[in-house]
């Protein structure tokens, strides 16, 4: 009789707590209506408090840059709060300036609107939009890499620099029940302006990358929004030197695509880096455009080649190639885009041969 007196009596404490915290959780984070002022007034958005400010404003069509979904991993949701945001997180630190700090930079996927709340939005974020798009294509481009080429609705376009990127929204599948989104550059030229190719390498237990890789097809409805980013050719020089590793090969071929049919006065040299011959792709294609364009050089190169591979190519790691062919990049421009990894090493070797910081250009993914 006393353990089951004991039992009930915790029973009882347990299920008084549970309810405390409901109605806890009820009437303190039931934030009601609030307002966001944006741009000193250019527009006002009224909205359900609770949820961050990069979804708050992603549900009125106001697109952030995100390449991470708003899980504070990519420090590009930025946008200035000038009022309204409570204080400074732990996980918004590592990604502000002390410049962007006494500016009220914040990132808006770590602010939480609970109140009124005032905000400044570069005016060409509001050329970002939403599209309903249709899969033309699927392409197994390696073991691990897919092709995707989405065809926008009819009579409806895309205006981007070649380099920069989209969004791409999952549906709830399997036992992800929740919508996400995440960032991958666009392929194909800006002057294909009615198609979105985007090149996704599948992740391990990644939710969007395992989304693309198992439940798209071709004829499937998906949203993307954009265009994004601030990696795009700057063209202040007369050579390049552009390094990518797997899906990073997406903007460069973008980039090579629009200065070839813009003839642009530019000289490329692209070196393209995986480990055996398995994880390459687009070899005829960029090889045949460099047989065909003089100011195109294209380097492709494997870490590790496997015996059965019988490649005749340069071999090492990317950057050791480069080191190899690159002499002096003092008046060139450098354009990155691969692994953190890859990327601070580029650095390091593009430093060594002249090349100074802002004069490299990068995405990291």
């Amino acid at each position: 009789m006393v353990i089951l007196t004991t039992v009930l009596s915790v029973t009882a404490v347990s299920v008084a707590l549970a309810f405390i915290i409901i109605v806890a959780e009820y009437f303190f984070n039931n934030y009601g209506e609030c307002e966001i002022d944006i741009n000193g007034g250019n527009k006002v958005l009224k909205i359900e408090g609770g949820s961050s400010l990069l979804s708050a404003l992603a549900g009125q069509k106001i697109f952030i840059p995100s390449a991470c979904g708003g899980k504070a991993t990519c420090g590009l949701c930025k946008v200035q709060v000038l009022e309204g945001a409570g204080p400074l997180l732990p996980t918004e630190e590592p990604y502000l300036t002390e410049d962007e700090r006494k500016n009220h930079y914040r990132l808006s996927c770590q602010v939480k609107v609970k109140n009124n709340i005032r905000i400044l939005v570069p005016e060409e974020l509001f050329n970002i939009k939403e599209f309903v798009t249709t899969i033309e294509s699927v392409t197994q481009l390696t073991h691990d890499i897919k092709g995707f080429k989405f065809k926008l609705p009819d009579g409806e376009t895309v205006h981007f620099k070649a380099g920069q990127y989209m969004q791409l929204y999952t549906k709830p599948y399997a036992k992800v029940k929740e919508s996400v989104y995440r960032a991958y550059s666009i392929a194909s030229a800006p002057s294909d302006d009615g198609i979105v190719e985007l090149i996704i390498r599948l992740v391990p237990d990644g939710i969007c990358t395992t989304y693309a890789h198992t439940q798209l097809s071709e004829g499937d409805q998906v949203n993307i929004s954009g265009p994004y980013g601030d990696f795009y050719l700057r063209g202040d020089c007369k050579e390049i030197v552009m390094i990518a590793g797997g899906s990073g090969l997406a903007p460069m071929k973008s980039i090579i695509l629009d200065v070839l049919e813009k003839n642009i006065d530019i000289k490329m040299n692209f070196f393209f880096g995986a480990v055996t011959k398995k994880d390459l792709y687009y070899l005829d294609f960029f090889h045949d455009l460099a047989k065909r364009h003089e100011n195109l050089r294209f380097i492709p190169a494997l870490s590790k080649p496997a015996p059965e591979d019988n490649w005749d190519g340069e071999v090492g790691l990317i950057t050791e190639v480069v080191d190899r062919y690159i002499e002096d990049c003092s008046e060139m421009e450098g354009y990155l885009c691969g692994s953190p990894g890859m990327i601070n090493a580029c650095l390091s070797v593009l430093n060594k041969k002249g090349m100074s910081d802002d004069r490299i250009f990068f995405d990291k993914f």
